[in-house]
Order: structure tokens, then C-alpha cells, then sequence
């Protein structure tokens, strides 16, 4: 594994700009955190769904238990992808960046909210 400025990885976020206040970095990392724990309860919300047989059709369960799944394996990919743009952007001095995956997260809870709603009525 190569290391960044000062022994750190990743390059692509140390290897640029200043150190920023740690305040800045403690709490980007705190919201990676964050991130992480939505990750595990999402993941674990599928495996619970499909593992108990929620009251609904077993192909439907299985498509929202897929879909809570995913949904926890793209929030991994938010933390990391928002820790490093967000701490880029501390050392830059830079505006912080908007992030991508935020919206489709929401489409995906709400589809799954809609699945699992739509099978407790029928």
C-alpha cells in the first residue's frame, strides 16, 4: 500500500494542499462513522427481512431484502467516496462537495418502503 504525504493513505487526499483544524477532519470523520453504522443496519435489515419472513410474498421479500442489501453496500461507498472529497476539500480550502449517491439512497429507501408497505396491505 502506498503511502501518502507524510506515511498517509490515501495520496490523492493527503498529498494535496495544508493540514486542515483537526476539529474539521475529527468531525469528517465522525460522519464517515456515521456512514459505516447506516451501512451495518441496512445490511442487517435485509438479512432480518429475509431471515424472519416478513409477512409479505416471498419474492417480494427477497426483492426488498436484495434492495436493503444494496442499499447498505452503496452507503459504504458514500462514506468512503465523502470522507475523501470532504477532506480533500478541507486541505484545499475549497467549498465542500455535493454528494452523488445521497439521491439515489433516498430512491432506493423509498422504493423499499413502498415494497414493503404495498405487501403488508395484500
Amino acid at each position: 500500500m502506498r503511502r501518502g504525504a507524510e506515511g498517509r493513505f490515501p495520496a490523492r487526499v493527503y498529498g494535496h494542499g495544508e493540514e486542515p483544524d483537526a476539529r474539521f477532519s475529527l468531525a469528517n470523520e465522525r460522519t464517515f462513522l456515521a456512514w459505516i453504522r447506516t451501512s451495518l443496519a441496512l445490511m442487517a435489515a435485509g438479512l432480518a427481512v429475509e431471515a424472519l419472513h416478513v409477512g409479505i410474498g416471498s419474492k417480494l421479500r427477497t426483492a426488498v431484502a436484495v434492495l436493503l442489501v444494496l442499499a447498505g453496500i452503496s452507503s459504504v461507498g458514500q462514506a468512503w467516496v465523502g470522507w475523501a472529497s470532504a477532506e480533500r476539500a478541507l486541505r484545499l480550502k475549497t467549498p465542500l462537495p455535493a454528494s452523488d449517491l445521497k439521491p439515489l439512497l433516498l430512491v432506493v429507501l423509498l422504493a423499499i418502503g413502498v415494497c414493503l408497505a404495498v405487501g403488508l396491505l395484500l
